[in-house]
C-alpha cells in the first residue's frame, strides 16, 4: 500500500516496529506490505461519502499478511507459531455508528462459531484498556449548519470495524496439538470433505524428531525422562495416500 493510505489506518509506531517497507528510490512512491487485510479493505471507500441506506457494507478479507515482529524474539518463536509471512481471514464492517455494537457482536459470533464448528476449545478475552492502541487522545465533534432547521446538526462518521475469523499457521499448530494421538492425527469432522478420500485419521509416519518443542514439553508433562513411543512406520493405505496428495494441494 502507498504510505499515505496506510497511514490512515495503521499505528504510526506500526511503521517502525511491525511494516516491511518497499522502496525503489523515489519517496513518492514508497509502499509497505500489508500487515492485515483490514488495512487495504478500509481504503476501499476513502474519500467516499457512504449513504445510510447502504450500510452496513461487509468485507472478508483473505490474504497474504507481513509482519516484521519486532521485539518478538524468542516468543512463541517455534514452528509456525509467529512467523513473518502468513495468511488470514478477517472480517471488515463498515456501519452506522448506533448499529456499530451489533456488528461487534455479529463479528464475535461468527468466529466463535468457527471455532465451535472445528471442537477446539477456546475462550473470549476483554482486553484492557491500556493495551489497546493510542488512535484517539482528543476528539472534537464538527457540527454543520443546516439553515432550513435552523440548527446545528453533528456529521458523522461511519464506524469501521474488523475481526480476525482465523490465522491458518496458528490455527493449524492449534488443531495438531488439539486432536494428535499416539498414532497420529484425527480429523475435524467439519473438514473431512476437503481432504482427498474424505479421510478422518492421518498417520504418523516417521518419527517425531528428538530435539522438537512437542517432544520436550511431553517430557516435561509427564515429570520423567521417558524415550518416545515410536510412531507406527507405514500408513494405511487411503490415508497415506491422502497425505501424499495434501502436498500437492493449492489455494
Amino acid at each position: 500500500m502507498l504510505k499515505e493510505y496506510m497511514a490512515k489506518t495503521a499505528q504510526l509506531e506500526q511503521f517502525d516496529e511491525e511494516l516491511y517497507k518497499v522502496i525503489d528510490g523515489e519517496p513518492q512512491n514508497d509502499k509497505y506490505l500489508i500487515a492485515t487485510s483490514e488495512q487495504p479493505i478500509s481504503a476501499f471507500h476513502a474519500d467516499e461519502w457512504l449513504v445510510a441506506k447502504d450500510l452496513p457494507i461487509r468485507y472478508a478479507g483473505f490474504s497474504s499478511c507481513y509482519r516484521r515482529e519486532a521485539g518478538s524474539a524468542g516468543k512463541d518463536a517455534w514452528g509456525i507459531f509467529r512467523v513473518h509471512q502468513f495468511e488470514k481471514i478477517e472480517q471488515f464492517v463498515l456501519t452506522d455508528p448506533e448499529k456499530s455494537w451489533e456488528a461487534f457482536d455479529e463479528m464475535i459470533n461468527y468466529s466463535e462459531e468457527f471455532y465451535k464448528s472445528l471442537g477446539v476449545p477456546y475462550r473470549v478475552v476483554a482486553i484492557v484498556s491500556g493495551a489497546l492502541n493510542n488512535a484517539a487522545a482528543k476528539k472534537y465533534d464538527l457540527e454543520a449548519w443546516f439553515p432550513f432547521q435552523g440548527e446545528y446538526k453533528e456529521k458523522k462518521y461511519v464506524h469501521a470495524l474488523n475481526s480476525t475469523l482465523c490465522a491458518t499457521e496458528r490455527a493449524l499448530c492449534c488443531l495438531l496439538e488439539n486432536f494428535q494421538t499416539e498414532d497420529g492425527f484425527k480429523v475435524p469432522e467439519p473438514l473431512r470433505k476437503y481432504l482427498p478420500g474424505a479421510v478422518d485419521f492421518i498417520p504418523f509416519t516417521k518419527e517425531l524428531p528428538k530435539n522438537s518443542t512437542s517432544a520436550t514439553w511431553g517430557k516435561e508433562d509427564q515429570g520423567k525422562s521417558k524415550k518416545a513411543k515410536k510412531a507406527p512406520a507405514a500408513a494405511t493405505t487411503g490415508a497415506s495416500e491422502a497425505a501424499d496428495k495434501i502436498k500437492e494441494l493449492a489455494v
